[in-house]
């Protein structure tokens, strides 16, 4: 159905895991009449994972929500080919499974299930009346987190201009995967890192004498690095995250180029959204991909075929179920076989 949007964008290589999906979908339609929402963020590398869904015989509807980005363009797409958009804050419709990213469509009580794409959206489904997978908790989700979040920020710092890091001093808040990810791109790059994060239990073993660690309570180490870095990003996955007393007067003296690469606005009131780079919102969304298709491709998949697992398994819990090893194995076989991440 979207070839000629995606045919002259991606190759086979970059999306192994989805092509083979859709194959069999085509097949078996696993869920042939069952009304489908997914929430995934709307970009041009999102139209292959909606064409397995297609292809699975579902009625598929596609969620709207202000709080998520999204491409005005591949919007235009989906109303052109007659898939309806759902607006999450006015619908009351009701959905059999649920595709959804950071618990915005909480609100709907699926008759089969949820499945939650991102950590952030755990909390809203542990008490759920309803089966809930969450595919941010095993190891896939790290190949697009960690790979394709930290390669989205850099590329999105060459589109502002910012192009050379070598022996630049970027200063990154989060040492999750995002912030990992982040860390791990800015010294192939050669520049010399700092990492703020909390490290209660002790600092990470260094692979790289380029890359230091402070405690996120050591105000005086972290104002210091605020006011030297080149380079800011909060990478932590909380809300204002950096909106504290202490690090007040730093963050409103550095010459350092502000970027953030939550969900939320990390910086707080006190950082204007004009001093962030992109208003504060995460910076790999100002790309056309923020995430390079190549690194989506297991998370897209797997979020898919959860939702087929919830149809299929007879003993689910209420709330959230532990993912399935056994078909995130089968899923990063087939990257690391087809794929060209690693």
């Amino acid at each position: 159905m979207f070839e000629n949007w995606t045919r002259d964008f991606y190759k086979e290589s970059e999306y192994p895991v989805l092509l083979r999906q859709k194959k069999l979908m085509e097949l078996s339609k696993p869920f042939k009449g069952l009304k489908i929402l997914d929430n995934t963020p709307i970009f041009r590398n999102t139209l292959l994972k909606y064409e397995c869904l297609i292809a699975s015989g579902a009625e598929l509807f596609i969620a709207l929500s202000p709080s998520l980005p999204h491409d005005e363009k591949i919007v235009g797409i989906l109303e052109q080919v007659g898939i309806p958009l759902v607006p999450i804050e006015k619908s009351n419709a009701s959905f059999d499974i649920v595709l959804d990213c950071a618990g915005l469509c909480r609100k709907f009580t699926p008759k089969i299930g949820t499945v939650e794409l991102t950590r952030s959206g755990v909390e809203n489904y542990e008490n759920a009346p309803f089966p809930v997978f969450v595919a941010d908790s095993g190891e896939i989700k790290k190949i697009e987190t960690s790979f394709g979040t930290g390669d989205g920020y850099f590329r999105a710092m060459k589109k502002f201009g910012y192009s050379s890091f070598l022996g630049s001093k970027i200063l990154v808040f989060g040492f999750g995967k995002v912030g990992s990810g982040i860390v791990h791109y800015a010294l192939k790059y050669g520049a010399f890192v700092t990492v703020v994060a909390d490290f209660s239990d002790g600092f990470p073993e260094k692979e790289n004498e380029n890359v230091q660690f402070i405690h996120l309570k050591n105000y005086q180490e972290i104002s210091c690095a605020i006011k030297n870095a080149d380079f800011i990003v909060s990478a932590t996955g909380k809300k204002n995250a950096l909106a504290v007393d202490e690090l007040e007067l730093a963050l409103k003296e550095t010459h350092a180029v502000l970027a953030n690469m939550g969900v939320e606005d990390e910086y707080g009131a006190q950082v204007s959204d004009s001093r962030v780079l992109f208003n504060k919102k995460p910076l790999n969304f100002s790309l056309e991909e923020p995430t390079q298709m190549k690194f989506m491709d297991a998370t897209m998949a797997l979020h898919n075929a959860l939702g087929k697992t919830l149809l299929d398994s007879k003993e689910l819990s209420l709330g959230i179920n532990p993912l399935p090893l056994q078909l995130e194995e089968e899923i990063l076989e087939i990257t690391r076989k087809y794929g060209n991440v690693f």
